[in-house]
């Protein structure tokens, strides 16, 4: 009997999907293992610019776009998350640095993963820090993908 995923994806528009989500999920679930976590249920609701930016208003009191928005919802050592990502912002920004989509998604994916593993980003060091963890894992997913 297969195990059920504890990494769950959600899509607020029909025109988008995500391939390999299986080897995405189990890939995603490594990291928390990795990072000493553990995990509980983590949903990724894929969205656009304007419901994201509408989240963005009403939780955190920000009136401008973003491409991801974390909730942990943990009440224990077991991480219970939401993790908001436009996908619109998303494409944006992998035009903007000159990088395909999948791989900007999939470092998006990987940000969010590593705050609700402690990282933050608020200041330069940590941005470094963070930014250097999201690569290391982008570069070990793509390589495992063509294993």
């Amino acid at each position: 009997m297969a195990s059920l995923s504890k990494v769950c994806f959600f899509f607020e528009r029909s025109n988008f999907s995500l391939g390999s989500r299986r080897r995405l999920k189990s890939f995603i679930e490594s990291i928390f293992k990795r990072e000493g976590k553990e995990l509980g249920v983590l949903n990724f609701i894929f969205c656009s610019d304007n419901k994201l930016l509408a989240i963005n208003r009403q939780f955190l009191h920000h009136n401008f776009y973003t491409d991801i928005i974390t909730f942990d919802l943990s009440e224990s050592e077991q991480i219970q998350a939401e993790v908001y990502i436009s996908i619109d912002r998303v494409r944006e920004n992998a035009k903007n640095m000159g990088v395909s989509f999948k791989s900007e998604i999939h470092r998006v994916i990987f940000h969010g993963v590593l705050h609700l593993c402690g990282y933050k980003d608020k200041t330069k060091e940590e941005k470094k820090k963070m930014s250097n963890k999201e690569y290391l894992f982008l570069n070990q997913y793509i390589m495992q993908r063509s294993t």
